[in-house]
């Protein structure tokens, strides 16, 4: 998170990974591979990967399980509250999909809620 935070300082888009066609598989479901290249604004988290892109104002996290099976709402939240600890929960929005699970956050409100914890 602190390559989030400075980027979100310095007033840096943070974009999507440059896509690697040889690391999709052929009938996997797009958003399961977005962003499955290396880059320092994702990671994993036990069985599951996840990603940020900033949109404008807000800052977006999607997280899918790395085996490409469905996901539940809840243990999308179970990682963003590790991705973004110490975020107030009421400060993130959720769009729940099947796959995927989509998580937003204001660009002040992460900083306020992760400048003390991060420095």
């Amino acid at each position: 998170m602190a390559a989030i935070v400075d980027a979100v300082r310095a007033g840096k888009t943070i974009f999507l990974p440059p896509y690697d066609a040889s690391l999709s598989q052929p009938g996997e479901e797009a958003l399961v591979t977005v962003g499955i290249e290396p880059n320092p604004y994702g990671g994993t988290v036990g069985e599951f990967r996840y990603q940020l892109e900033g949109e404008e104002d807000l800052l977006h996290l999607y997280i899918v399980r790395r085996d490409g099976e469905p996901l539940t709402p809840e243990e999308g939240q179970l990682v963003a509250g590790f991705v973004w600890h110490g975020v107030p929960s009421a400060l993130i929005w959720l769009k729940p999909g099947r796959l995927t699970q989509h998580f937003y956050v204001g660009h002040d409100d992460l900083l306020g809620s992760l400048t003390e914890r991060l420095g």
